[in-house]
């Protein structure tokens, strides 16, 4: 409907320009919906956009635009409001034709092609594999899947991304962890601290099972003389691991624990309904030169220097706040050395558009990036972030803590138990993903409107069950009468209930524009408002059989949008509850 009065003042508008001579400009049309409907349905300021150009009053040009209108069933009467406003009051039949096509367009109804020719690429999650996903994990999943979804079905071509960290320290610690819960699982007696800045969670006790007799044993001089400091303490007994298990030893049981881990973490996010099209691997960067292709390039453009026996980027010339190490003074190269390796191997690879999602504590990372890329020569703004907020639980009204290292936190698998994959999806997903989350676990088992869950899957159940009563009585739904009897859908409920159903695709269009699926969330709750309200206010299967067709159309195409908006945000629609 939007797009059809868009195209209406389009036409209007291109005969206005050529009547002032003034083909040259090309404004852009803006199609809104008005706040109230006793002002018309949609709105639009083209005329105050053109009056400096035409030297004309807004209003005049209103006038000249609704004049040029081309004649269309759609519109009932269009007319000039406030300064130079265009309302547009439309056709029941405009209504009609709206509600045809989301009966024939069934699963498909809202899709649009407003991405169309852009390829994205969208990483999400990433979350270090050194332990299970925890719910603050599964927001980020369950945002990302739903951008993704939003913009596919709004014509983007759409590849989804999980950056492995498999490389660097992190890697280390987790195959000290490993041997040493292998160690404490061979020799009860071999009883020692084990360090506080370890991975300390009993998610790695099944990989150091997997270890077999040949594993070295605890050696006597392991924990001896060791430092204080976290860090300090950690490297001494990576390095002794090393010399106790060798290289070798050391590296197949960093790779045994990794995998264990990143099956885990598979098969979590498979559970949850969340699709990645590639897990990319931090180590392949290394190996296959991407990372010093990005060091040479930064060099060849003169944007890098030493000092201090390490190589920095001159981050600051493009607008961050400090340079960074690109190359520390040990010859390794920093994790930002291969994140921004990494980004320039997304462009290399196609990508018009790299959308990252990333923790809000991640902010300050983003300006580095951007420079990163542009002094690589790409264009900085290829490259969006979306932060995500954290998340917290609530149970009984108390927060429930949650903590990476030391193994006392609530894992996303834990969570979706409890409350379910749909719950999990929707409440991550119904606030903006700036907005931290308070999880009211209680208010998500619940079977009760203040349910968002339950009470959309009611909606669609309730269709369901009036579908399932026709057949009770013997009675079936005639299409063809439907269609010619939708003038009969008089009633304020019905009225309402259609304006809302109208609105789905330019819902849609505005969530992927704007990577915001609550926006979909509270749509989803408006139409179920809708729908219940008209569902308690009057019956759908009497014994007129052209107002029972036409009422049965209505809720089936109710039921239809319900559907495919609970499929974007990887939410089932259940025929009975």
């Amino acid at each position: 409907m939007k797009l059809s009065i868009e195209q209406l003042v389009k036409t209007a508008v291109d005969a206005v320009l050529e009547t002032s001579n003034a083909d040259a400009i090309t404004p852009d049309i803006i199609i809104e919906r008005t706040r109230d409907v006793a002002h018309g349905h949609f709105s639009c300021n083209i005329a105050m956009q053109l009056a400096k150009a035409l030297k004309r009053s807004p209003r005049d040009i209103a006038d000249a635009v609704i004049d040029a209108l081309p004649s269309s069933e759609l519109v009932l009467r269009a007319e000039v409001a406030g300064p130079g406003f265009i309302n547009f009051h439309l056709s029941l039949a405009a209504f009609h034709a709206e509600i045809r096509a989301m009966l024939t367009r069934g699963e498909v109804y809202g899709y649009s092609q407003i991405g169309k020719g852009k390829k994205v690429l969208l990483e999400f999650v990433s979350a270090n594999p050194t332990g299970p996903l925890h719910v603050g994990h599964g927001r980020h999943a369950a945002y990302g899947a739903c951008v993704a979804s939003l913009l596919k079905t709004t014509g983007h071509s759409v590849h989804t991304e999980y950056y492995v960290n498999d490389a660097g320290r992190q890697m280390d610690i987790l195959a000290l962890s490993t041997w040493l819960r292998f160690l404490q699982q061979q020799d009860n007696d071999a009883a020692f601290t084990f360090p506080a800045s370890a991975y300390q969670g009993d998610y790695l006790l099944p990989v150091a099972a997997q270890l077999d007799n040949a594993t070295p044993g605890l050696p006597a001089d392991l924990f001896a003389g060791l430092p204080e400091d976290g860090d300090e303490q950690l490297d001494l007994l990576i390095e002794r691991a090393r010399d106790t298990l060798g290289e070798d030893g050391f590296e197949q049981l960093l790779q045994l624990a990794l995998n264990h881990i990143l099956d885990d973490i598979r098969d979590d996010l498979g559970e949850f309904k969340v699709r990645i099209d590639e897990w990319f691997s931090e180590k392949s960067l290394t190996d296959t030169g991407a990372v010093q292709k990005a060091l040479d390039l930064l060099a060849a453009n003169k944007v890098t220097y030493e000092k201090d026996g390490a190589v920095w980027f001159r981050a600051t010339d493009y607008g961050d706040e400090k340079d960074r190490v690109v190359v520390r003074d040990n010859g390794r190269t920093t994790y930002f050395a291969s994140d921004i390796a990494y980004h320039l191997q997304k462009r290399e690879r196609g990508f018009t558009d790299l959308i990252d999602i990333w923790g809000a504590d991640h902010h300050g990372y983003i300006p580095r990036v951007r420079a990163g890329m542009e002094a690589m020569g790409q264009p900085s703004d290829c490259l969006q972030v979306e932060l995500v907020q954290f998340v917290a639980l609530y149970r009984g009204g108390k927060k429930a803590q949650m903590s990476t290292r030391s193994g006392e936190f609530v894992t996303l698998r834990q969570l979706r138990k409890e409350v379910g994959n749909d719950a999990a999806r929707l409440f991550f997903v119904m606030r903006s993903n700036e907005q931290h989350l308070d999880f009211d676990l209680d208010l998500a088992t619940s079977s009760s409107n203040d349910n968002p869950v339950y009470y959309l899957q009611y909606a669609h159940a309730r269709v369901c069950s009036v579908m399932r009563q026709l057949a009770e009585r013997g009675l079936e739904w005639d299409a063809v009468s439907a269609d010619s009897s939708l003038v009969r859908l008089q009633e304020p409920h019905e009225q309402a209930l259609m304006l809302t159903l109208t609105r789905y695709p330019e819902i849609v269009e505005a969530a992927a524009l704007q990577k915001a699926p609550q926006h979909v969330v509270h749509y989803l709750k408006d139409l179920a408002q809708e729908f219940h309200a008209y569902y308690n206010a009057h019956k759908f299967i009497v014994d007129d059989e052209s107002l029972r067709n036409a009422r049965l159309m209505l809720v089936l195409v109710t039921r239809q949008v319900m559907r495919n908006g609970l499929a974007l945000l990887g939410v089932s629609a259940p025929e009975k509850m």
